[in-house]
Order: structure tokens, then sequence, then C-alpha cells
């Protein structure tokens, strides 16, 4: 199989066929031979009808139904545990991303020996405010957090070779750092095609803007997991034991001055009134928690397997 389209959705039943028709005339103009897998995030309106009614037309589409509602990152991780293509391409189910790039997008991975290739919106048609300036904040900031040059970080419309999406997990919210996370497992191939963005022609956007906050915190968590997500004992057993030693020898010279003065006969305070003791004695207890808290973390790694924090209620045509 050439292509798998990816592609999370929540209620969206207005343009379901609309992007069904789109991108299977694509695919037979260029002879793919495809698979369009829908992941219902939970929807409550009636998009899950229209993806059983596009299945019994048309075998290359698939479904996959969560119980509840989700989120987009987890909707890529069922689909692309399921996904068969050489070329595994996602797309937002709004119309907004073009079926169009996707020959383009396919070239790129096969023709260059891309491992990912991600869409950039150079042009949008999004709210300058609320979207269109703090995406501008949020790309640069994730720009100079993980080294890639990628001028559009939160674009749906990308591409990735197969191994790629049956390498990386994609959880809680991480759906926006795919090319970090892909980074971070070798794949440094990366590169960035722009791609035509259209206006939403039907229902209303299902993200605010606090989208952006909870952009900026993952970032911050994927920074952390990048570094030590696999040894966290590197960054907590260091600045345990930094502040440990620090309380230890704050200590040693607490009790080495109280000793000298006692033999020197000078008058000395309590060894309790003496705010560096309660200095010493905050930094060993915070240090040997921070040494702690990395050996937990090290166990936990350990011994917790890969669980998924989702439920599929149904499947169609697998």
């Amino acid at each position: 199989m050439n292509i798998s389209v990816v592609i999370p959705l929540l209620n969206e039943e207005e343009s379901l066929l609309e992007l069904h028709n789109w991108i299977a005339k694509v695919m037979q103009s260029n002879n793919y031979l495809y698979e369009i897998i829908f992941i219902d995030d939970g929807s409550y309106d009636t998009s899950w009808l229209v993806i059983e009614q596009l299945s019994e037309e048309n075998s290359a589409v698939k479904g996959i139904r969560f119980q509840k509602n989700y989120g987009k990152s987890q909707a890529l991780d069922a689909g692309f545990g399921l996904a068969k293509g050489n070329v595994v391409i996602t797309m937002d189910a709004d119309l907004q991303d073009s079926p169009d790039e996707i020959p383009g997008l396919y070239d790129l991975i096969i023709t260059e020996n891309l491992d990912l290739v991600s869409g950039w919106k150079k042009k949008r048609y999004d709210n300058v405010i609320t979207k269109n300036i703090p995406s501008k904040l949020f790309n640069w900031a994730a720009r100079k957090t993980s080294g890639l040059k990628l001028n559009d970080f939160n674009c749906g419309l990308k591409a990735y070779k197969n191994e790629v999406i049956k390498t990386v997990k994609v959880s809680g919210e991480m759906h926006r750092y795919i090319p970090v996370l892909a980074k971070n497992e070798g794949f440094n191939n990366i590169g960035e095609k722009v791609v035509q963005h259209q206006a939403r022609k039907y229902g209303v956007t299902k993200f605010g803007i606090d989208r952006f906050i909870n952009g900026f915190l993952d970032l911050i968590t994927i920074s952390f997991l990048s570094k030590f997500g696999k040894r966290p004992m590197h960054f907590f057993g260091l600045w345990g034991s930094l502040m440990f030693l620090f309380g230890l020898l704050s200590a040693f010279i607490i009790g080495s001055l109280k000793i000298y003065h006692l033999f020197s006969g000078v008058k000395a305070i309590l060894v309790t009134n003496n705010p560096l003791f309660y200095i010493a004695l905050t930094s060993m207890i915070l240090g040997t928690l921070l040494f702690l808290a990395g050996f937990l973390g090290e166990l936990i790694i350990k011994s917790n397997p890969q669980q998924k924090h989702y439920t599929i209620k149904e499947k169609l045509n697998f």
C-alpha cells in the first residue's frame, strides 16, 4: 500500500463526505493504493454514521470510534498503530488541509528519502490575534527549544515514513511535537513543505486559546523528557546529591564553629538560632527527596509497560 491517510476528527459531519471524495479523487488520479483511516474522537453528531456509509461504499475507508473524547494525540496514536501504507499522511477533517498536497508530500518522502515532512501554512486564514500571533510565538519557542528549524510545528498536514509512526509514541497533547519526538528517536531527515491553508468551510474550531498555553507547557515537558526521560536519575540524582552535599557541608561548618567556640571559651549562639542550620537542614531534606525521585523514576521506567490511554469502541474494515 502506498499511502495511509490518518484523519482524527470531532463533530465534523458536514465536511466528511466532501473530504472523502476529494481524497479519493487525488488517489485515483495518481494511481495510488491507499486507505483512509477516520478516527472519531467521541463525536456526538452524526460523524460516525457518515463514516459507516463511506466505508460501505469504499472499502479503502476505515474507521476507529473512541468510547469518548480522548484528544487528538490519542486519536493519532490509534490511527498510527493500524496504518499500513509505506507513507502515512495526517490531516485535519475540517477541509482546511488540502488533499491536493498529498502527491507532493508523498514524493518528498519517496524521492528524497525523508523520514518526515511537515507542512507549513505560510499564508493563513485564521484570526490574527487569537491564532496567528500566538502561533508565531509558539513556533519560535519550539524552534529554540528543540533545535528543529520548522516554521509550523502545529500544522496537521504532515507525511511520515511508516517506520517513524510505528516508533514514535504520541500521548497527552504531544501531537504538536511529533517532529521533535521523531528526532529524539533518531529520525533526523526532517523536511518542510509550504502547503495551502483554506478557510474553515463548516462548523467552528474545536481548539481555543488555551491550546497555546498547553502547548508551551508541553514544550517544557518534552524538552525535559528528551534529555532525561529515559534516565531521570541523571537529573534528579545530580541536583539531589549537590543539595545534600551543600547541606552536609553547611552542617559540618556549623558543628565545627560550635566546637571551636566551646573549646576557646567564646560564647556562641545555639545551633538552632543559626539561620544556616535551617538552610542546611532544608538542603539535606530536599536533596534526599530529589535523589529518591530519581530512583523511583528509574524503577517506574523499567517496570511500567507502554499503556494506551484510550478505549476503542468500534472499528470498521480492519
